[in-house]
């Protein structure tokens, strides 16, 4: 487009695929629907990214690319709202600056949903108070579901690695690259790129630490909610898991696809819905080249990357994830017996965390602890190993809605705390008050994050520092306000260590959310 008396005075930033023209917003530049890669359709459809053709002239960069196509919420879902567009072609990212920026930190976010929903442009993950405070903060879609993370034995024939799946993980490492190569046009620095997520967005994060090939684009990492379940195999069973390429083969099957050809041809839609009604589970698959083992055996090794790490939990974790809950026995006294039926040799310590006395309370804490609180903590520990920060928190805020719905720490409670979007949360979304309080705990996230971004070094001028769990055994807990605590959850991280221990041992079980009284038996398998 021509710059002209209407475009006057936009800020233009001068990529290496082109001119873009954004917007001057409150003392913010900012630059929406930023292309990262060709748009991955057609023939493009589970392909590896290919770079952007620069374009002609100056491109209008004021509103946020499409997210990619994804079936509806369960219904009722607070994380639920209407996206403005999805399409296939959604490789794209948002872009925050403060004006006259240079040599800032960056902080790439990686939306959360499942590797099924979200997009990276949701006004929860709005840039503009984190930027505020001294950073440009970039934000981006990657494919989703079956676009994602399909694996089939013709894709790994058409690859010169010769392996297929991990689409929206070579998404994030071309999202990466492409902030290496641009983000000084903005004022970020692109060797100080924190890589940051929540929930599927922190497991990515953690598939990024695992990955060889993300090796140099990130310098710090931050996991929110990060949960580091079992992976599939490329090709062989593992843990419980089919192949993924096996698995790809009987979705093309139950679509009357006959080879990928007959699956490119499908409508998109169409697509994403029947591969959701057809189970298909997207996740990151062990093909020995971007994802060369499971990610515990990565971080035990002391493989991952060797950057400063946040990581930490929420409270109430399940409180918004229901359907994790198994279906409880009626007694205690069942629920014991179920317990030392599938735990053996652990079921009492598991009961003295876990006991009958709250069956619905005891099915919320066992479920986050063995997701969410072991990899926290697990994460921690190998950073000890390999002589790398590791920074933990437990996030147990609550305030007056989300009690009152049952929701005290959910999962992902403390986004609009950390990117201050208290008035952008989706329309189920609890209402924040907007009080003093409340702001003053944005505040401190803020400052946490972003000096952490900036030098590995999360402090606030208000609140206690933040020590490093690798030298003190000590986190921060968010409540009221941000507290050094020490001992997180005694006995947890022990117990869910030597479950997952046992289930790799056995070779053919999964550490998913098969847990309490939904835990395989002993002597089961996963055939």
């Amino acid at each position: 487009m021509a710059v002209d008396g209407a475009t006057r005075g936009r800020p233009v930033a001068q990529f290496t695929c082109g001119d873009a023209l954004g917007a001057t917003v409150d003392g913010l530049r900012v630059y929406k629907g930023i292309p990262y890669a060709m748009p991955p359709v057609g023939q493009r459809r589970w392909r590896r990214p290919e770079p952007v053709v620069p374009w002609p002239g100056v491109r209008d960069a004021i509103v946020s690319g499409p997210a990619c196509v994804q079936p509806s919420r369960r219904y009722g879902s607070i994380y639920d709202r209407p996206l403005a567009a999805t399409s296939e072609d959604c490789l794209y990212l948002d872009i925050w600056v403060p004006e006259g920026a240079r040599d800032l930190p960056v902080l790439v976010w990686i939306h959360g949903g499942s590797f099924i929903w979200g997009a990276g442009s949701d006004p929860l993950y709005d840039g503009a108070a984190l930027a505020r405070r001294g950073a440009v903060v970039v934000s981006i879609n990657y494919r989703l579901g079956v676009f994602g993370y399909l694996a089939h034995p013709e894709l790994g024939a058409e690859s010169p690695d010769g392996v297929s799946g991990n689409y929206g993980l070579l998404d994030q490492i071309a999202a990466l690259a492409w902030v290496r190569d641009n983000i000084a046009a903005v004022g970020g620095d692109p060797a100080n790129v924190t890589v940051a997520g929540e929930s599927a967005g922190a497991l990515s994060v953690l598939y990024l630490l695992a990955s060889p090939a993300a090796r140099g684009l990130f310098a710090k990492a931050i996991a929110q909610s990060a949960y580091m379940i079992s992976m599939p195999a490329l090709r062989e069973r593992c843990h419980g898991h089919v192949p993924a390429e096996v698995a790809g083969e009987r979705l093309a099957e139950s679509l009357g696809a006959r080879n990928v050809s007959a699956l490119r041809a499908l409508d998109a839609e169409d697509l994403v819905d029947a591969a959701l009604r057809a189970g298909f589970m997207p996740l990151g698959t062990i093909d020995g080249h971007l994802l060369p083992a499971q990610l515990v055996d990565v971080f035990e090794r002391g493989d991952q990357a060797r950057v400063p790490l946040i990581a930490g939990f929420n409270g109430g974790e399940i409180r918004s994830l229901p359907f994790l809950i198994p279906t409880l026995p009626q007694t205690g006294k069942e629920y014991e017996d179920e317990i030392r039926r599938r735990y053996g040799g652990l079921a009492e310590r598991f009961l003295a965390l876990y006991g009958s006395g709250n069956l619905r309370e005891s099915a919320l804490a066992c479920t986050r602890d063995a997701l969410y609180g072991w990899t926290a903590l697990k994460l921690a520990e190998a950073q000890k190993g390999i002589g790398a920060p590791a920074f933990v928190y437990l996030f147990g805020h609550s305030y007056p809605a989300a009690s009152e719905a049952g929701l005290d720490a959910f999962h992902g409670c403390e986004l609009p705390y950390l990117f201050g979007t208290a008035d952008h949360t989706p329309p189920l979304w609890p209402a924040v008050p907007a009080t003093k309080a409340e702001a003053a705990l944005s505040r401190a996230m803020g400052d946490y994050w972003i000096s952490f971004a900036n030098a590995a070094a999360p402090i606030s001028e208000d609140w206690p520092a933040w020590p490093d769990h690798t030298i003190t055994g000590r986190h921060m807990y968010f409540a009221d306000a941000p507290r050094v605590e020490v001992d997180l959850m005694p006995g947890m991280f022990a117990l869910a260590d030597d479950v997952v221990r046992q289930r790799r041992n056995a070779g053919d079980v999964p550490w998913n959310w098969n847990v309490g009284v939904a835990a395989p038996l002993p002597d089961a398998d996963a055939r």
